[in-house]
């Protein structure tokens, strides 16, 4: 074979010059020349290289570069890696130069001279003064153009800001940059040649001789995310590893990168957005204050704080518009929210001052958030005047602040107070004030929509319960105790109500009604509905007949025809269930407009529910309602309700009137502690969806002995036996004070009776909680109460009447109609009173 090419020569500082490390590479790739300093190079002797392949001597390829040139028939020069007889790596800079045979075969010279790593990163100015001359990127300079590429990607490793290190297909660790080995602890000269298992792994990246080993067989690169504190650094970032096989063109892994970047403000930023997120989804699931409160705090912890206390000024726990924030004052608030990662006990819901110039009162007087340091001298000042604070202090030892305020639509509802004790973490800044402010102004929004909902909720509650019954009426046919229960829902109050209405003739009417919707257009429809059927009960209508004229109104409501403008009540719907019962009797008479019936729970014990013929709901006109009359034991019990009681025990109305059933069959003697359990027994003790009223009645029966009752013929002659029978029963009842206007009053009926009316008639007085005088006939006109002129002989008796007694009326039966009369009993007829009843 022929000498290497000359023609290139050698320049000053040329480091072949003093190297005697040569060798020839055939052109089937075997060593067919070996020197002496090649040997004293890699330890092998002629005689063990000579015949080897050149390429076995390769710690790692050669770069594409010179393989490009190699390839082409070019020189090349850079550094390579090659390793000695005992397999120790040996870092080196190859010369390549082609050598033609005399069989036109190309061959290969190689010259190799050691060079080591340099020792620490040049500055920018001495990579400056490195750079290459303009002559050796000279296109004209071939080989030394690649050593120049060479160079630059030597010095972009070495340089390269993120930790770097790449390792051989064995595992071990050939180049190093000085950003690495920051992370080692070690340098490059101290790790070259050594696997990851050979020392300690990187523990805050977790990677592992395992991580390399596992890359390097399936070819697959591999990627960790770690929040770590690494030497040098005071507090934790978050780095993103990578483990990335080296392949060549056919795919072939040569080798591993790790690759370790800091990537902190992204992973900040990306913590921020999703602490948001989470809040956005999180924040004002309910529209109750206090929940919504703590749903903030729970969010902020630990993400963005260690500590947090949501503070709320009273007036937004009680639904009502906040005060301005007064100037210059203590500042009350109330702790409505607490959570801490410690878990620790912390009082909720007691009152906290802050004077002037503490956190939160600061930031509620300027509507901006601050950063503090525990030792910033408001803090202290803070602290030195409130010691149960100071003492918190000294046991959680926090060491940084934030005071958020809570604003929402310009109105001030309260502060949040961040504390970050782990000491691990940085203090606050100016970035984490604008994130918890985000936060607060998102849960304020939350907060103020609660505290309006709580406003427009008590308001409705205040007008529902002004609307209901603020007490049951006295009267002696039935003993009764009711529930109202407004809705837990979002939805607010309904329209539910019980009504209790003494009637003529010691009779008593229950009613249960339900109004769809909820809110105020409903409690107020309900009014309108409650009011309604209190004056149709007034004229004695029978139970079918008054849903017939209620149904009516509700169409009238409906149609606005009352007001002539557009309904608030449009639409208006709902249900009614009316039931009159006379304890003279025992007859319970019950009507439905479209509501669930009623249960009976007779005094054997036995629970049934009473069948109706179910009209429709009021509202929808056109259907004729239907009532029936059942015959009741005294001491029979009743329960009146609405759908929202047996709905709120299950989906299935049957299983809710089976739980209902199996509620009343528990016989207690009072009729409160029916109802609670009633109300325990079908809601489970959680707040219905619906709205619920309950009213449940035992009957009593008068005695025979409380009620007397003549029948009298068609003549005038006969009112003097009547004020006859009169005054007896009543010196029987003593009541005998009564007896001279009780004889006036009946006088007066009885007269109009035999005048006016028709046979058959009946005298009947029934002494109860009042004295009822009563006359019945076959007609029915009714009187009317006029002014008689002076000059008239009659038209003054109904006058006389209406004076004499405490209210007076008329009430049609099927055959004809009864006038009665009620007179309030004197106070020393109160014991036969109480003995006329069972």
């Amino acid at each position: 074979m022929t000498g290497p090419a000359t023609n290139d020569g050698t320049e000053p500082g040329d480091p072949f010059i003093n190297s005697d490390a040569v060798a020839v590479m055939a052109p089937d790739g075997a060593l067919s020349a070996w020197s002496p300093g090649a040997q004293r190079l890699l330890g092998f002797s002629a005689a063990e290289a000579v015949g080897r392949p050149a390429a076995e001597l390769l710690a790692a390829p050669l770069s594409t570069a010179a393989r490009e040139r190699l390839a082409g028939q070019q020189g090349w020069t850079g550094p390579a890696v090659l390793h000695d007889r005992d397999g120790a790596l040996v870092e080196c800079l190859l010369r390549m130069r082609p050598l033609t045979t005399a069989d036109g075969c190309t061959g290969c010279f190689l010259e190799a001279a050691r060079q080591q790593a340099p020792a620490s990163l040049p500055e920018p100015a001495s990579l400056a003064e490195s750079a290459p001359s303009p002559e050796l990127t000279s296109p004209r300079h071939g080989e030394d153009e690649g050593r120049n590429e060479d160079l630059l990607l030597r010095w972009a490793f070495y340089q390269f800001p993120f930790a770097l290190a790449i390792h051989d297909t064995k595992g071990r660790i050939l180049r190093l940059n000085p950003a690495m080995g920051q992370q080692w602890g070690a340098s490059e000269s101290d790790l070259r040649g050594h696997r990851i298992a050979e020392n300690p792994p990187l523990p805050q990246f977790e990677v592992s001789g395992q991580t390399v080993d596992r890359v390097l067989a399936t070819g697959v690169p591999e990627q960790f995310e770690h929040q770590v504190r690494v030497p040098g650094e005071q507090y934790a970032h978050a780095w993103i590893v990578h483990v990335i096989p080296l392949k060549d063109r056919t795919g072939t892994v040569h080798g591993v990168q790790v690759a370790v970047l800091d990537f902190s403000e992204q992973s900040v930023a990306r913590e921020r957005l999703a602490l948001l997120n989470e809040a956005s989804r999180r924040i004002g699931s309910s529209l109750d204050v206090a929940r919504t409160a703590q749903e903030m705090a729970d969010v902020a912890v630990p993400s963005c704080a260690d500590f947090v206390s949501v503070e709320l000024l009273d007036a937004v726990l009680l639904g009502d518009e906040p005060t301005p924030i007064p100037v210059g004052g203590t500042m009350e608030l109330r702790r409505t929210a607490v959570r801490s990662v410690d878990l620790g006990a912390v009082a909720v819901g007691g009152p906290a001052h802050y004077p002037k110039f503490s956190p939160l009162a600061r930031c509620l007087a300027t509507g901006r958030g601050s950063v503090y340091g525990i030792a910033d001298p408001e803090v202290v000042r803070w602290l030195d005047q409130d010691p149960g604070k100071a003492a918190w202090v000294r046991r959680r030892r926090p060491h940084s602040l934030l005071a958020v305020p809570l604003r929402a639509r310009g109105v001030n509802l309260g502060a949040a107070l961040f504390a970050r004790m782990d000491r691990s973490m940085p203090p606050y800044t100016e970035d984490d004030l604008r994130v918890a402010e985000e936060l607060a102004a998102r849960a304020a929004v939350c907060i103020d929509n609660a505290r309006r909902y709580t406003r427009e909720r008590t308001t409705t509650l205040a007008l529902q319960h002004s609307l209901l019954p603020q007490g049951i009426p006295e009267q002696a046919a039935v003993d009764v105790a009711g529930r109202y229960l407004p809705a837990g829902s979002q939805a607010g109050v309904g329209g539910d109500w019980f009504d209790v209405i003494p009637l003529s003739g010691a009779r008593v009417a229950l009613v249960v009604g339900d109004v769809v919707g909820h809110g105020l257009h409903a409690s107020a429809a309900m009014g309108r509905l409650r009011t309604a059927v209190r004056t149709l009960a007034d004229v004695d209508l029978a139970p079918d007949e008054l849903l017939a004229h209620l149904d009516d109104l509700v169409i009238r409501l409906s149609a606005g025809l009352e007001t002539g403008a557009d309904p608030p009540t449009a639409d208006l719907g709902a249900t009614c269930l009316y039931t009159v019962y006379d304890p003279v009797s025992r007859m319970c008479s019950l009507a439905s407009a479209g509501h669930p019936w009623p249960a009976l729970v007779t005094p054997g014990g036995a629970t049934e529910f009473v069948e109706l013929p179910t009209g429709p709901p009021l509202g929808l006109g056109g259907h004729p309602f239907e009532s029936v009359e059942i015959e009741l034991s005294a001491g029979s019990l009743l329960a009146l309700y609405t759908d929202g009681l047996i709905a709120g025990h299950s989906r299935d109305i049957g299983a809710g009137l089976q739980a209902l059933s199996t509620a009343l069959d528990a016989a207690v003697p009072s009729l409160e502690t029916t109802c609670d359990n009633v109300l325990k027994a079908l809601l489970d003790e959680r707040r219905p969806a619906d709205d619920v009223a309950l009213l449940v009645a035992r009957t009593r029966a008068l005695d025979s002995r409380a009620v007397g009752q003549w029948d009298l013929p068609a003549d005038p002659a006969v009112v003097a036996e009547a004020r006859s029978l009169t005054a007896a029963q009543l010196h029987a009842w003593q009541l005998d004070e009564l007896t001279f206007t009780a004889e006036l009053v009946i006088s007066e009926l009885v007269t109009n009776a035999i005048r006016y009316a028709a046979p058959p008639i009946q005298l009947r007085l029934i002494m109860d909680r009042a004295l009822i005088c009563e006359v019945s006939d076959a007609s029915s006109t009714a009187p009317h109460l006029r002014r008689a002129r002076i000059f008239d002989e009659g038209g003054r008796g109904l006058m006389l009447v209406a004076q004499l007694t405490e209210r007076w009326g008329t009430r049609y039966t099927g055959t004809g109609k009864i006038i009665w009369a009620e007179m309030p009993l004197p106070a020393e007829g109160e014991p036969a009173r109480r003995a006329g009843s069972l």
